[in-house]
């Protein structure tokens, strides 16, 4: 597999093992319907896309199996994909997770973290400005995870680190279609990570509330994402084969 066909960010996989990277690839592959549900993947053929052994292609599938994307068979895997249920049901845990941390987050002094959100929000903003999605989205990801680790709760976290990596490639496919087909609706979503800021900064639950619903409501404009970019992609590899 060539360099230039990776859909992972290589930048984001800078002190990944072997496996993590494999893993990184084929998650974002299965999710964009680049490797489609159905699909058997087999250990030697992906030993010899990514010139590694067989080992961190054991490695990567197991960590696959265990996001319940892949099943394992001798010597590979069978590709079970991501529905839109399963989308759904990823967006109701982060909205639990981060309604409870809210909940913690009132009862202490938060004006460390506004400052760092308010920093990552700027980092947002750039982004915006310069059309880099993988960065918008890096820097997305920092956001939420920041206010999370905020309240230091060991069993949150783990809970956050298990959804992160499925989490980070559907805002990654969400959000390079959005920069695409929908530049205009960043300005909504900066401000809506500065209404996010806002209610940290006054502790006004009604304030989360709106927030955290205008995050999270938009999950069906999520899903039209990935079923978008699932069309780009599949025309960008028409157009390579033509090429």
């Amino acid at each position: 597999m060539a360099k230039e066909e990776f859909l992972y960010p290589e930048k984001w996989l800078l002190k990944a093992s072997a496996g993590e990277r494999i893993a990184s690839e084929l998650r974002i592959s299965i999710i964009s319907g680049m490797i489609e549900s159905g699909t058997i993947l087999s250990e030697n053929k992906i030993a010899a896309d990514f010139s590694v052994s067989r080992s961190p292609v054991r490695d990567a599938l197991k960590i696959l199996a265990s996001e319940n994307m892949v099943q394992l068979k001798r010597m590979g895997a069978s590709v079970t994909g991501l529905t839109d249920k399963h989308i759904e049901e990823i967006y109701d845990v982060r909205l639990m997770i981060e309604s409870f941390v809210f909940e913690r987050i009132v009862k202490a002094d938060t004006g460390d973290l506004v400052k760092e959100l308010s920093k990552i929000l700027e980092m947002m903003k750039v982004a915006v400005k310069y059309g880099d999605a993988d960065e918008f989205s890096c820097q997305d990801v920092i956001f939420h995870e920041t206010i999370i680790r905020f309240i230091n709760h060991s069993y949150i976290l783990m809970i956050w680190n298990n959804l992160k990596p499925v989490m980070e490639s559907l805002i990654l496919l969400s959000m390079r279609v959005r920069f695409k087909e929908k530049y205009d609706d960043f300005q909504r979503i900066l401000k809506n990570h500065e209404l996010y800021i806002e209610a940290i900064k006054t502790k006004e639950r009604n304030l989360m509330i709106q927030s955290l619903h205008q995050n999270f409501d938009d999950v069906q404009g999520k899903v039209e994402d990935l079923w978008m970019s699932q069309q780009l992609l599949a025309k960008g590899a028409g157009q390579g084969e033509q090429a």
